[in-house]
């Protein structure tokens, strides 16, 4: 790609696959699943042009250890998939995590729960955020609302994920990935200085070997101090790592709190709000782990309430009782299986949580 920056019309999931390659990215391993079919689409036409590899696995199971393998020599690599998929991910992203390798992982997310349907859905943000598999592990992961938004965040994602030798998941959904917008294609610029990678394994000749595992048997190899050294880890991205966007907070008395697709639609409902007299703003988390406690925290000393609206029956309002420490009532706006709301819907339920 050339060095100077244009403006293109492209659909989310295509936006992904330019950020990802300006980065460096020269590996991606994954399977088709609606709706995010035109990441691994565009790559098996992009990356070939960059010199990298492009591999459509037998299964998502074999995908994500693809890239174990390929994060491993030290090859920025990424995968993508939708919420049934990133489900059969989950042990292989454990392995990821545990071995400190890093990677990006996109997930487009569609309603649930099983096969569900292709409608975009946050019905995903438990998984993503505590964990989806076992064992005690944290995923950074990136909301974005935006495609010049998703743009930057998939280029700073291999950055973060390089910079503390950690996964980074980027979490969308179907109207993300399937919608166009006008996206500046920027020129990759390091946002960290990042280490070197003294830990690959790219041959031992001339040196002593290393190991990349997850597995520890012995006493004298204590998981447990291995879990001590992932959790000091944890704490240092959690007081690092807190991206957020404010919109119109400084008078509010009610807080919506929503992420990602749904953040963008409560803006609108926001101005609604304000045009009828109603002191009403927006805290968005951009990180969803690691999350904006503080910000939460310190509205919730000057508002009256939170108004969570979420694409699920109910995920990340539990996030926002915990910031805000129960200190301020948090009502809930939110449907599970493919619901979009509207910003008039939306404007509707602060009328009748706003004079309560």
């Amino acid at each position: 790609m050339s060095k100077v920056s244009k403006k293109v019309l492209l659909k989310g999931n295509e936006v992904m696959v330019e950020a990802a390659l300006s980065a460096g990215c020269r590996f991606f391993a994954g399977y088709p699943i609606t709706p995010q079919n035109e990441v691994p689409e565009c790559m098996s036409r992009r990356m070939p042009e960059v010199g990298g590899v492009f591999v459509q696995a037998e299964s998502e199971v074999a995908a994500i250890n693809m890239i174990f393998g390929a994060s491993a020599t030290g090859t920025r690599c990424m995968t993508s998939s939708s919420s049934p998929g990133i489900s059969l991910k989950q042990e292989g992203i454990s392995y990821i995590a545990a071995g400190e390798l890093p990677c990006v992982i996109a997930n487009v997310q569609r309603g649930g729960p099983g096969l569900g349907n292709i409608r975009a859905s946050q019905g995903d943000y438990f998984q993503a955020v505590k964990g989806g598999g076992h064992g005690d592990y944290k995923l950074i992961v990136l909301a974005p609302s935006t495609l010049p938004e998703l743009y930057e965040l998939t280029q700073n994602a291999f950055d973060y994920s390089d910079y503390y030798r950690n996964p980074v998941m980027i979490l969308g959904d179907g109207i993300l990935g399937q919608m166009a917008e006008p996206v500046e294609l920027k020129e990759y610029k390091p946002i960290v200085t990042l280490p070197e990678k003294d830990w690959i394994l790219d041959g031992c000749e001339g040196r002593d070997p290393r190991v990349i595992k997850t597995l520890y048997l012995y006493p004298s190899d204590s998981l447990a101090v291995h879990n001590a050294h992932l959790k000091k880890k944890y704490e240092q991205i959690a007081s690092e790592l807190e991206l957020f966007e404010e919109y119109k907070t400084e008078d509010c008395e009610l807080v919506i709190a929503a992420y990602g697709m749904t953040a963008r639609i409560a803006k609108a409902a926001i101005r609604l709000a304000r045009d009828k007299g109603m002191k009403v703003g927006l805290l968005r988390p951009i990180s969803l782990w690691p999350l904006a406690n503080s910000a939460f925290m310190r509205l919730a000393e000057t508002a009256k309430k939170f108004l969570v609206v979420e694409m699920s029956n109910g995920q990340f309002i539990e996030d926002v009782r915990l910031a805000t420490e129960c200190s301020v009532p948090v009502e809930f706006f939110g449907y599970g299986g493919g619901w979009y709301p509207t910003p008039e819907n939306i404007l509707e339920r602060i009328e009748k949580v706003y004079t309560l």
